[in-house]
Protein backbone atom coordinates (compact mmCIF):
# COMPACT_ATOMS: atom_id res chain seq x y z
CA UNK A 1 0.00 0.00 0.00
CA UNK A 2 2.96 2.31 -0.46
CA UNK A 3 2.79 4.20 -2.87
CA UNK A 4 -0.98 5.06 -2.94
CA UNK A 5 -1.26 8.80 -1.45
CA UNK A 6 -3.82 10.43 0.65
CA UNK A 7 -5.57 11.86 -1.82
CA UNK A 8 -6.25 9.39 -3.71
CA UNK A 9 -7.84 7.73 -0.50
CA UNK A 10 -10.02 10.42 -0.38
CA UNK A 11 -11.29 10.17 -3.69
CA UNK A 12 -11.97 6.38 -3.85
CA UNK A 13 -13.24 5.73 -0.32
CA UNK A 14 -16.20 7.50 -0.91
CA UNK A 15 -17.32 5.43 2.96
CA UNK A 16 -19.82 7.38 5.14
CA UNK A 17 -19.75 6.14 8.69
CA UNK A 18 -21.98 6.79 11.50
CA UNK A 19 -20.09 6.64 14.77
CA UNK A 20 -22.06 3.80 17.10
CA UNK A 21 -24.05 2.37 14.13
CA UNK A 22 -23.97 -1.44 13.93
CA UNK A 23 -25.56 -1.74 10.58
CA UNK A 24 -22.10 -1.77 9.23
CA UNK A 25 -23.34 0.45 6.08
CA UNK A 26 -21.32 2.08 3.36
CA UNK A 27 -21.57 3.72 0.35
CA UNK A 28 -20.87 1.48 -2.05
CA UNK A 29 -18.17 2.85 -5.01
CA UNK A 30 -19.73 1.71 -8.53
CA UNK A 31 -18.23 2.19 -11.93
CA UNK A 32 -19.54 5.91 -12.11
CA UNK A 33 -17.84 7.17 -8.66
CA UNK A 34 -14.21 5.58 -10.20
CA UNK A 35 -14.96 7.25 -13.58
CA UNK A 36 -11.30 7.78 -15.22
CA UNK A 37 -9.31 5.23 -12.57
CA UNK A 38 -7.96 2.28 -14.09
CA UNK A 39 -8.84 -0.99 -12.24
CA UNK A 40 -5.13 -0.98 -10.58
CA UNK A 41 -5.76 2.69 -8.95
CA UNK A 42 -9.58 0.79 -8.60
CA UNK A 43 -8.11 -1.78 -6.34
CA UNK A 44 -4.93 0.42 -4.51
CA UNK A 45 -7.62 2.89 -3.27
CA UNK A 46 -9.91 0.08 -2.05
CA UNK A 47 -7.80 -1.73 -0.05
CA UNK A 48 -6.11 0.47 2.06
CA UNK A 49 -9.01 2.20 3.84
CA UNK A 50 -9.60 -1.22 5.11
CA UNK A 51 -5.89 -1.53 6.94
CA UNK A 52 -6.37 2.33 7.19
CA UNK A 53 -8.39 1.91 10.57
CA UNK A 54 -5.50 -0.20 12.27
CA UNK A 55 -3.74 2.91 13.80
CA UNK A 56 -6.62 4.19 15.24
CA UNK A 57 -7.66 0.98 17.10
CA UNK A 58 -4.03 0.90 18.58
CA UNK A 59 -3.91 4.32 19.32
CA UNK A 60 -2.85 3.95 22.84
CA UNK A 61 -6.14 5.27 24.69
CA UNK A 62 -8.62 2.83 22.45
CA UNK A 63 -7.28 -0.93 22.44
CA UNK A 64 -4.19 -0.53 24.59
CA UNK A 65 -5.90 0.90 27.62
CA UNK A 66 -8.57 -1.77 27.28
CA UNK A 67 -6.08 -4.39 26.86
CA UNK A 68 -3.64 -3.07 29.45
CA UNK A 69 -4.99 -0.71 32.12
CA UNK A 70 -7.28 -3.15 32.78
CA UNK A 71 -5.01 -5.92 34.04
CA UNK A 72 -2.04 -6.45 36.46
CA UNK A 73 0.39 -4.91 34.19
CA UNK A 74 -0.82 -1.23 34.18
CA UNK A 75 -2.06 1.56 36.20
CA UNK A 76 -3.28 4.97 35.40
CA UNK A 77 -3.93 7.32 38.63
CA UNK A 78 -4.66 11.19 38.69
CA UNK A 79 -1.31 12.51 38.42
CA UNK A 80 -0.82 15.18 41.06
CA UNK A 81 -4.84 14.66 41.23
CA UNK A 82 -5.03 16.42 38.51
CA UNK A 83 -4.10 15.05 34.98
CA UNK A 84 -5.01 11.87 33.33
CA UNK A 85 -8.78 12.35 35.83
CA UNK A 86 -10.98 12.25 32.42
CA UNK A 87 -13.60 11.59 34.77
CA UNK A 88 -11.91 8.34 36.22
CA UNK A 89 -11.91 6.44 33.52
CA UNK A 90 -8.66 4.90 33.68
CA UNK A 91 -9.53 4.18 37.25
CA UNK A 92 -12.58 2.42 36.31
CA UNK A 93 -10.73 0.34 33.76
CA UNK A 94 -8.53 -1.01 36.28
CA UNK A 95 -10.97 -2.27 39.06
CA UNK A 96 -13.57 -3.57 36.65
CA UNK A 97 -16.24 -0.59 36.94
CA UNK A 98 -16.41 0.74 33.57
CA UNK A 99 -19.84 1.42 31.90
CA UNK A 100 -21.34 1.50 28.77
CA UNK A 101 -20.68 5.70 28.12
CA UNK A 102 -16.59 4.78 28.63
CA UNK A 103 -14.84 6.86 25.57
CA UNK A 104 -12.06 4.31 25.14
CA UNK A 105 -14.47 1.79 24.57
CA UNK A 106 -16.66 3.55 22.47
CA UNK A 107 -13.73 4.35 20.28
CA UNK A 108 -12.13 1.45 20.05
CA UNK A 109 -15.80 -0.09 19.40
CA UNK A 110 -16.28 2.52 16.52
CA UNK A 111 -13.14 1.55 15.39
CA UNK A 112 -12.72 -1.78 15.11
CA UNK A 113 -16.31 -1.92 13.41
CA UNK A 114 -15.90 0.80 11.00
CA UNK A 115 -12.91 -1.75 9.79
CA UNK A 116 -15.61 -4.07 9.33
CA UNK A 117 -17.36 -1.72 7.24
CA UNK A 118 -14.52 -0.82 5.19
CA UNK A 119 -13.64 -4.68 4.98
CA UNK A 120 -17.11 -5.04 3.23
CA UNK A 121 -17.00 -2.39 0.89
CA UNK A 122 -13.45 -3.62 -0.02
CA UNK A 123 -14.91 -7.08 -1.02
CA UNK A 124 -18.20 -5.77 -2.56
CA UNK A 125 -16.11 -3.97 -4.87
CA UNK A 126 -13.20 -6.15 -5.31
CA UNK A 127 -15.37 -8.66 -6.51
CA UNK A 128 -15.54 -7.50 -9.93
CA UNK A 129 -12.48 -5.80 -10.73
CA UNK A 130 -9.97 -6.96 -13.50
CA UNK A 131 -6.91 -6.22 -12.05
CA UNK A 132 -4.12 -8.94 -11.19
CA UNK A 133 -4.33 -8.04 -7.86
CA UNK A 134 -8.11 -7.62 -6.95
CA UNK A 135 -8.33 -11.61 -6.05
CA UNK A 136 -5.45 -11.34 -3.38
CA UNK A 137 -6.24 -7.67 -2.43
CA UNK A 138 -10.38 -9.46 -1.97
CA UNK A 139 -8.86 -12.16 0.28
CA UNK A 140 -7.18 -9.50 1.95
CA UNK A 141 -10.18 -7.93 2.87
CA UNK A 142 -11.45 -11.04 3.79
CA UNK A 143 -8.90 -11.76 6.52
CA UNK A 144 -9.14 -7.96 7.70
CA UNK A 145 -12.72 -8.49 8.27
CA UNK A 146 -11.73 -11.62 10.48
CA UNK A 147 -9.31 -9.69 12.47
CA UNK A 148 -11.36 -7.24 13.19
CA UNK A 149 -14.22 -9.28 14.35
CA UNK A 150 -11.74 -11.39 16.29
CA UNK A 151 -11.40 -8.06 18.50
CA UNK A 152 -15.24 -7.64 18.68
CA UNK A 153 -15.30 -11.37 19.69
CA UNK A 154 -12.27 -10.83 21.95
CA UNK A 155 -13.20 -7.26 23.84
CA UNK A 156 -16.91 -7.42 23.28
CA UNK A 157 -17.97 -11.00 22.89
CA UNK A 158 -19.47 -10.76 19.44
CA UNK A 159 -18.75 -10.76 15.90
CA UNK A 160 -20.55 -9.53 13.10
CA UNK A 161 -21.42 -11.64 9.68
CA UNK A 162 -22.86 -9.60 6.59
CA UNK A 163 -22.07 -9.95 3.23
CA UNK A 164 -25.02 -7.87 1.27
CA UNK A 165 -24.13 -4.10 2.33
CA UNK A 166 -27.82 -4.06 1.89
CA UNK A 167 -28.82 -6.54 4.71
CA UNK A 168 -28.34 -5.89 8.87
CA UNK A 169 -25.57 -7.72 10.28
CA UNK A 170 -25.81 -11.09 11.72
CA UNK A 171 -24.62 -10.97 15.45
CA UNK A 172 -22.99 -14.14 16.17
CA UNK A 173 -21.46 -15.33 19.89
CA UNK A 174 -19.92 -17.97 21.17
CA UNK A 175 -19.24 -21.00 19.08
CA UNK A 176 -20.60 -19.68 16.41
CA UNK A 177 -18.69 -17.09 16.06
CA UNK A 178 -15.45 -18.86 16.28
CA UNK A 179 -16.64 -21.05 13.34
CA UNK A 180 -17.75 -17.98 11.43
CA UNK A 181 -14.26 -16.33 11.93
CA UNK A 182 -12.03 -19.56 11.52
CA UNK A 183 -13.81 -20.58 8.08
CA UNK A 184 -12.88 -16.59 7.23
CA UNK A 185 -9.10 -17.35 7.27
CA UNK A 186 -9.08 -20.68 5.90
CA UNK A 187 -10.77 -19.48 3.05
CA UNK A 188 -8.21 -16.91 2.40
CA UNK A 189 -4.77 -18.92 3.36
CA UNK A 190 -4.55 -20.57 0.12
CA UNK A 191 -4.71 -17.09 -1.60
CA UNK A 192 -2.86 -14.81 0.09
CA UNK A 193 0.66 -14.27 -0.50
CA UNK A 194 4.03 -14.90 1.45
CA UNK A 195 5.96 -12.04 1.04
CA UNK A 196 3.61 -8.85 1.62
CA UNK A 197 5.31 -7.75 4.20
CA UNK A 198 4.04 -7.36 8.14
CA UNK A 199 1.91 -4.78 7.01
CA UNK A 200 -0.68 -7.19 5.27
CA UNK A 201 -2.27 -9.95 5.28
CA UNK A 202 -0.26 -13.15 4.51
CA UNK A 203 -0.23 -16.82 4.91
CA UNK A 204 1.88 -16.11 7.84
CA UNK A 205 -0.29 -13.60 9.63
CA UNK A 206 -3.18 -16.19 8.58
CA UNK A 207 -1.24 -18.62 10.95
CA UNK A 208 -0.73 -16.59 13.63
CA UNK A 209 -4.39 -15.61 14.14
CA UNK A 210 -5.87 -18.90 13.38
CA UNK A 211 -3.61 -19.94 16.00
CA UNK A 212 -4.61 -17.16 18.34
CA UNK A 213 -8.08 -17.66 17.55
CA UNK A 214 -7.77 -21.84 18.58
CA UNK A 215 -6.11 -20.81 21.71
CA UNK A 216 -8.78 -18.63 23.27
CA UNK A 217 -11.76 -20.83 21.79
CA UNK A 218 -12.41 -22.72 25.10
CA UNK A 219 -12.73 -18.64 26.06
CA UNK A 220 -15.13 -17.85 23.27
CA UNK A 221 -16.99 -20.44 23.42
CA UNK A 222 -18.16 -20.14 26.90
CA UNK A 223 -17.03 -16.90 28.53
CA UNK A 224 -18.24 -16.90 31.80
CA UNK A 225 -17.14 -20.78 32.86
CA UNK A 226 -15.56 -21.44 35.60
CA UNK A 227 -12.63 -23.53 34.25
CA UNK A 228 -12.34 -23.62 30.28
CA UNK A 229 -12.46 -26.66 28.58
CA UNK A 230 -9.01 -26.53 26.40
CA UNK A 231 -10.00 -29.40 23.78
CA UNK A 232 -7.04 -31.09 22.29
CA UNK A 233 -8.29 -30.65 18.59
CA UNK A 234 -8.10 -26.94 19.38
CA UNK A 235 -4.36 -27.57 20.61
CA UNK A 236 -3.45 -29.92 18.07
CA UNK A 237 -4.61 -26.70 15.59
CA UNK A 238 -2.67 -24.06 17.53
CA UNK A 239 0.50 -26.54 17.44
CA UNK A 240 -0.31 -26.74 13.48
CA UNK A 241 -0.28 -23.33 12.30
CA UNK A 242 2.52 -22.48 14.86
CA UNK A 243 4.89 -25.21 13.35
CA UNK A 244 3.77 -23.33 9.70
CA UNK A 245 5.14 -19.91 10.96
CA UNK A 246 8.48 -21.40 12.72
CA UNK A 247 8.82 -24.05 9.99
CA UNK A 248 8.03 -21.53 7.05
CA UNK A 249 11.71 -20.16 7.19
CA UNK A 250 10.68 -16.14 6.59
CA UNK A 251 11.01 -15.43 10.01
CA UNK A 252 13.07 -15.33 12.64
CA UNK A 253 14.18 -14.40 16.26
CA UNK A 254 15.19 -11.46 16.63
CA UNK A 255 19.13 -11.49 18.90
CA UNK A 256 18.13 -7.63 19.86
CA UNK A 257 15.22 -7.59 22.14
CA UNK A 258 14.36 -3.93 21.25
CA UNK A 259 14.82 -4.17 17.82
CA UNK A 260 11.60 -5.67 17.47
CA UNK A 261 10.28 -2.50 18.80
CA UNK A 262 12.68 0.47 16.91
CA UNK A 263 11.54 3.18 14.91
CA UNK A 264 12.62 1.43 12.20
CA UNK A 265 11.36 -2.07 13.01
CA UNK A 266 8.65 -2.78 9.61
CA UNK A 267 12.06 -5.36 8.01
CA UNK A 268 12.45 -7.15 11.32
CA UNK A 269 12.07 -10.62 10.59
CA UNK A 270 10.26 -11.66 14.16
CA UNK A 271 7.24 -9.62 12.77
CA UNK A 272 5.00 -11.34 11.21
CA UNK A 273 1.84 -8.75 11.24
CA UNK A 274 1.87 -5.33 12.34
CA UNK A 275 0.20 -2.02 12.24
CA UNK A 276 2.35 -0.28 9.85
CA UNK A 277 3.45 2.65 10.73
CA UNK A 278 6.21 4.02 8.23
CA UNK A 279 7.04 7.49 7.31
CA UNK A 280 5.31 7.48 4.09
CA UNK A 281 2.12 6.15 5.31
CA UNK A 282 1.50 8.64 7.89
CA UNK A 283 2.42 6.81 11.23
CA UNK A 284 0.97 8.66 14.25
CA UNK A 285 1.44 6.24 16.88
CA UNK A 286 1.94 7.37 20.22
CA UNK A 287 3.26 4.50 22.20
CA UNK A 288 6.67 5.74 22.80
CA UNK A 289 5.60 8.93 24.89
CA UNK A 290 2.39 7.62 26.59
CA UNK A 291 4.23 6.45 30.05
CA UNK A 292 6.96 8.87 30.11
CA UNK A 293 7.62 11.76 32.44
CA UNK A 294 6.81 15.23 31.30
CA UNK A 295 10.16 16.16 32.16
CA UNK A 296 11.80 13.45 29.53
CA UNK A 297 12.29 14.44 26.23
CA UNK A 298 13.13 11.57 23.74
CA UNK A 299 14.50 13.31 20.35
CA UNK A 300 16.64 16.52 20.52
CA UNK A 301 15.27 17.79 17.68
CA UNK A 302 11.89 18.85 19.41
CA UNK A 303 11.41 20.69 22.10
CA UNK A 304 8.04 20.08 22.66
CA UNK A 305 8.50 16.01 22.10
CA UNK A 306 8.24 14.73 25.65
CA UNK A 307 6.13 12.14 27.64
CA UNK A 308 2.79 12.83 29.32
CA UNK A 309 3.38 10.94 32.73
CA UNK A 310 0.41 8.87 32.18
CA UNK A 311 0.34 4.59 32.91
CA UNK A 312 3.47 2.99 35.44
CA UNK A 313 3.53 -0.84 35.52
CA UNK A 314 2.08 -2.27 38.58
CA UNK A 315 4.05 -3.31 42.09
CA UNK A 316 2.30 -6.74 41.11
CA UNK A 317 3.48 -7.15 38.08
CA UNK A 318 7.22 -5.74 39.11
CA UNK A 319 7.33 -8.07 41.41
CA UNK A 320 6.98 -11.04 39.30
CA UNK A 321 10.29 -9.92 38.29
CA UNK A 322 11.95 -9.67 41.03
CA UNK A 323 10.33 -13.03 42.60
CA UNK A 324 11.63 -14.88 39.07
CA UNK A 325 15.37 -13.94 39.33
CA UNK A 326 16.67 -13.17 43.39
CA UNK A 327 18.25 -12.08 44.54
CA UNK A 328 19.87 -10.63 40.61
CA UNK A 329 18.51 -7.74 39.52
CA UNK A 330 15.85 -8.50 36.63
CA UNK A 331 17.82 -5.83 34.66
CA UNK A 332 21.19 -7.67 34.83
CA UNK A 333 19.59 -11.02 34.53
CA UNK A 334 17.03 -10.79 31.76
CA UNK A 335 17.76 -8.55 28.53
CA UNK A 336 13.81 -8.19 28.22
CA UNK A 337 13.46 -6.03 31.33
CA UNK A 338 16.14 -2.77 30.63
CA UNK A 339 18.84 -1.41 28.09
CA UNK A 340 20.91 0.88 28.92
CA UNK A 341 21.21 3.50 26.23
CA UNK A 342 22.73 6.88 28.22
CA UNK A 343 26.20 6.14 29.95
CA UNK A 344 25.42 8.75 32.19
CA UNK A 345 23.32 6.23 34.35
CA UNK A 346 26.63 4.28 35.56
CA UNK A 347 29.09 7.06 34.66
CA UNK A 348 27.85 10.65 35.99
CA UNK A 349 30.65 12.29 34.15
CA UNK A 350 29.00 11.28 30.93
CA UNK A 351 27.21 13.92 30.71
CA UNK A 352 27.63 15.96 27.08
CA UNK A 353 26.26 13.84 24.45
CA UNK A 354 25.98 14.46 20.19
CA UNK A 355 22.18 14.71 19.54
CA UNK A 356 22.92 11.25 16.91
CA UNK A 357 24.05 9.25 19.67
CA UNK A 358 21.55 10.95 22.21
CA UNK A 359 18.61 7.64 23.07
CA UNK A 360 16.56 6.99 25.81
CA UNK A 361 16.81 3.80 28.01
CA UNK A 362 14.10 1.27 27.22
CA UNK A 363 12.12 -1.17 28.65
CA UNK A 364 11.47 -0.70 32.72
CA UNK A 365 12.90 2.39 33.91
CA UNK A 366 13.07 2.58 37.64
CA UNK A 367 14.64 5.19 39.90
CA UNK A 368 16.20 8.84 39.06
CA UNK A 369 15.84 9.61 35.64
CA UNK A 370 18.55 11.17 33.47
CA UNK A 371 18.27 13.17 29.74
CA UNK A 372 17.92 16.30 28.15
CA UNK A 373 17.75 19.37 30.41
CA UNK A 374 15.26 22.55 29.08
CA UNK A 375 14.90 25.39 30.47
CA UNK A 376 13.23 28.47 28.76
CA UNK A 377 11.70 26.13 26.26
CA UNK A 378 15.58 25.09 25.03
CA UNK A 379 17.55 22.86 25.50
CA UNK A 380 21.03 22.99 27.49
CA UNK A 381 24.56 22.59 25.57
CA UNK A 382 27.63 22.00 27.00
CA UNK A 383 30.66 24.13 26.14
CA UNK A 384 31.50 21.67 23.62
CA UNK A 385 28.12 22.27 22.16
CA UNK A 386 27.25 18.70 22.63
CA UNK A 387 23.93 18.15 24.31
CA UNK A 388 23.57 18.55 28.01
CA UNK A 389 22.47 15.61 29.81
CA UNK A 390 21.76 16.33 34.04
CA UNK A 391 19.28 14.30 36.70
CA UNK A 392 15.54 15.55 35.93
CA UNK A 393 12.86 17.08 37.72
CA UNK A 394 9.21 17.92 37.14
CA UNK A 395 10.10 20.95 35.62
CA UNK A 396 7.24 21.23 32.70
CA UNK A 397 4.55 20.87 36.16
CA UNK A 398 6.06 23.30 37.42
CA UNK A 399 7.59 20.99 40.56
CA UNK A 400 11.41 21.95 40.68
CA UNK A 401 11.16 20.40 44.08
CA UNK A 402 10.37 16.85 42.55
CA UNK A 403 13.19 14.50 40.90
CA UNK A 404 11.84 12.49 38.04
CA UNK A 405 12.71 9.14 40.45
CA UNK A 406 10.21 6.42 39.84
CA UNK A 407 8.80 4.73 42.38
CA UNK A 408 7.68 1.09 42.74
CA UNK A 409 5.20 2.08 44.44
CA UNK A 410 1.66 3.36 42.56
CA UNK A 411 -1.63 3.60 43.73
CA UNK A 412 -4.98 6.18 43.95
CA UNK A 413 -3.53 7.37 47.26
CA UNK A 414 -2.85 11.37 46.89
CA UNK A 415 1.42 9.81 47.40
CA UNK A 416 1.10 7.20 45.12
CA UNK A 417 -0.71 8.95 42.44
CA UNK A 418 1.88 11.76 42.18
CA UNK A 419 3.89 12.57 38.81
CA UNK A 420 6.86 10.42 39.62
CA UNK A 421 4.85 7.23 41.33
CA UNK A 422 5.31 4.08 39.40
CA UNK A 423 8.16 2.23 37.02
CA UNK A 424 7.52 3.67 33.58
CA UNK A 425 7.84 1.77 30.64
CA UNK A 426 9.53 2.58 27.43
CA UNK A 427 9.16 -0.49 24.86
CA UNK A 428 8.97 1.33 21.53
CA UNK A 429 11.52 3.34 20.09
CA UNK A 430 10.95 6.98 20.79
CA UNK A 431 10.92 8.45 17.04
CA UNK A 432 14.02 9.70 15.69
CA UNK A 433 12.46 10.20 11.71
CA UNK A 434 9.04 11.54 12.20
CA UNK A 435 8.49 15.26 12.13
CA UNK A 436 6.90 15.23 15.63
CA UNK A 437 8.66 12.97 17.12
CA UNK A 438 6.10 13.08 20.40
CA UNK A 439 2.73 12.24 18.43
CA UNK A 440 3.97 10.46 15.52
CA UNK A 441 6.02 7.28 16.26
CA UNK A 442 7.02 5.74 13.20
CA UNK A 443 7.48 1.98 14.73
CA UNK A 444 5.32 -0.57 13.48
CA UNK A 445 3.02 -2.33 16.35
CA UNK A 446 3.22 -5.28 16.41
CA UNK A 447 0.31 -7.78 16.18
CA UNK A 448 2.01 -10.97 15.97
CA UNK A 449 5.48 -11.47 16.13
CA UNK A 450 7.45 -14.88 15.79
CA UNK A 451 7.79 -15.35 19.83
CA UNK A 452 4.16 -15.86 19.98
CA UNK A 453 4.01 -18.75 17.99
CA UNK A 454 6.98 -20.79 19.86
CA UNK A 455 5.05 -19.21 23.13
CA UNK A 456 2.00 -20.32 21.89
CA UNK A 457 2.35 -24.09 21.03
CA UNK A 458 4.34 -24.04 24.10
CA UNK A 459 0.82 -23.24 25.97
CA UNK A 460 -0.97 -25.86 23.36
CA UNK A 461 1.53 -28.43 24.01
CA UNK A 462 1.23 -28.44 27.66
CA UNK A 463 -2.79 -27.98 27.70
CA UNK A 464 -2.98 -31.45 25.02
CA UNK A 465 -0.80 -32.82 28.37
CA UNK A 466 2.60 -33.06 26.41
CA UNK A 467 5.68 -33.81 28.26
CA UNK A 468 6.19 -30.62 29.72
CA UNK A 469 10.14 -30.65 28.07
CA UNK A 470 8.22 -30.56 24.45
CA UNK A 471 7.23 -27.14 25.51
CA UNK A 472 10.27 -26.12 27.53
CA UNK A 473 12.19 -26.55 24.38
CA UNK A 474 9.89 -23.56 22.69
CA UNK A 475 9.66 -21.22 25.74
CA UNK A 476 13.70 -21.40 26.01
CA UNK A 477 14.52 -21.44 22.34
CA UNK A 478 12.86 -17.59 22.78
CA UNK A 479 15.04 -17.05 25.78
CA UNK A 480 17.97 -17.81 24.18
CA UNK A 481 17.81 -15.86 21.04
CA UNK A 482 18.30 -12.78 22.42
CA UNK A 483 22.18 -12.60 22.41
CA UNK A 484 22.53 -9.52 21.43
CA UNK A 485 23.55 -9.53 25.43
CA UNK A 486 23.31 -12.18 27.70
CA UNK A 487 20.26 -14.26 27.43
CA UNK A 488 17.80 -14.66 30.12
CA UNK A 489 19.03 -18.21 31.69
CA UNK A 490 16.95 -21.38 30.13
CA UNK A 491 14.47 -22.95 32.49
CA UNK A 492 14.33 -25.84 33.84
CA UNK A 493 11.11 -26.91 34.52
CA UNK A 494 7.27 -25.70 32.78
CA UNK A 495 4.30 -25.58 34.50
CA UNK A 496 0.57 -23.14 33.20
CA UNK A 497 1.71 -20.69 36.18
CA UNK A 498 5.04 -20.26 34.72
CA UNK A 499 4.60 -19.86 30.94
CA UNK A 500 1.91 -17.18 31.73
CA UNK A 501 4.57 -15.70 33.71
CA UNK A 502 7.03 -15.93 30.77
CA UNK A 503 4.27 -14.31 28.69
CA UNK A 504 4.20 -11.49 30.95
CA UNK A 505 7.74 -11.12 30.44
CA UNK A 506 7.78 -11.24 26.61
CA UNK A 507 4.85 -9.98 25.83
CA UNK A 508 4.40 -6.55 28.21
CA UNK A 509 3.07 -3.75 26.90
CA UNK A 510 2.06 -5.27 23.52
CA UNK A 511 -1.83 -5.75 24.26
CA UNK A 512 -2.27 -8.80 25.28
CA UNK A 513 -2.50 -9.11 28.81
CA UNK A 514 -6.36 -8.85 29.38
CA UNK A 515 -6.57 -11.97 26.91
CA UNK A 516 -3.83 -13.55 28.39
CA UNK A 517 -5.34 -13.34 32.27
CA UNK A 518 -8.64 -14.62 30.88
CA UNK A 519 -7.24 -17.63 28.87
CA UNK A 520 -5.44 -18.48 32.39
CA UNK A 521 -7.91 -17.83 34.95
CA UNK A 522 -6.06 -14.71 36.47
CA UNK A 523 -8.31 -12.12 35.52
CA UNK A 524 -10.58 -12.21 38.82
CA UNK A 525 -7.56 -11.67 40.69
CA UNK A 526 -6.86 -9.36 43.41
CA UNK A 527 -3.98 -6.71 42.30
CA UNK A 528 -3.00 -2.87 43.13
CA UNK A 529 -6.03 -1.10 43.20
CA UNK A 530 -8.35 -3.88 41.70
CA UNK A 531 -10.63 -6.56 43.64
CA UNK A 532 -13.50 -6.86 41.59
CA UNK A 533 -13.88 -11.04 40.83
CA UNK A 534 -16.91 -10.24 38.62
CA UNK A 535 -17.07 -13.01 35.54
CA UNK A 536 -18.73 -10.97 34.03
CA UNK A 537 -16.10 -7.98 33.47
CA UNK A 538 -14.45 -10.75 31.47
CA UNK A 539 -15.62 -8.30 28.12
CA UNK A 540 -16.38 -5.17 28.18
CA UNK A 541 -19.95 -3.11 27.57
CA UNK A 542 -21.36 -2.62 24.07
CA UNK A 543 -21.28 1.15 24.03
CA UNK A 544 -24.23 2.75 24.77
CA UNK A 545 -24.09 4.54 21.37
CA UNK A 546 -24.32 1.38 19.47
CA UNK A 547 -27.07 0.45 21.63
CA UNK A 548 -28.93 3.43 20.78
CA UNK A 549 -28.11 3.52 17.26
CA UNK A 550 -29.96 0.55 16.58
CA UNK A 551 -32.49 1.14 19.09
CA UNK A 552 -34.96 0.64 15.67
CA UNK A 553 -34.29 -3.08 15.91
CA UNK A 554 -35.67 -3.89 18.88
CA UNK A 555 -33.61 -7.03 20.37
CA UNK A 556 -31.11 -6.55 17.92
CA UNK A 557 -28.03 -5.46 20.43
CA UNK A 558 -28.57 -6.58 23.68
CA UNK A 559 -26.44 -5.36 26.08
CA UNK A 560 -23.73 -7.92 27.45
CA UNK A 561 -24.66 -9.44 31.03
CA UNK A 562 -23.55 -7.06 34.19
CA UNK A 563 -23.60 -3.67 32.67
Amino acid sequence: MKNITTKLLAALTGITLAAGCTNLDEKILDESSLGGLTDKQAADGMIAPVYAKLPDIWLHTNYFALQEISTDEGILPYRGGTDWGDNGIYIALHQHVTTSTDPNVRGTWNHVTQGISRALTAITTLADNKDANAAVYLAEARGMRAYYNMLTLDLFGLAFLKEDPKSVSKILRGAEAVEYIKSELLAIEPIVETGTGPGRISKGAVWGLLARLHLNAAVYRDRYAATFDFKKEDMDKVVEYCDKIIGSGQYALSPSYFAIFDDANHTNKELVFAVDQRADLNGHNRMAYFSLSGDQFGNPAYTSANGTDGPAITPDFYRTWVNAYAPVDPANADPRFYKQNLSIYTNPGDSCIDAAAFNLNRGILRGQQYGLLRRSGVFLKCVSGKFKLGPLVHDTRGRSDLPVNFTEQVDYTVPGSNYNTGYRVLKYEFSKTSQNGRNFGEHDIVIVRLADAYLMRAEAKLRRGDAATAALADVNAVRAARTASTPAPALTTLTLDLLFRERGFEFYWESQRRTDMIRFGKYEGTWTEKSNADKQKRIFPIPQTAIDGASNLPGYLVQNPGY
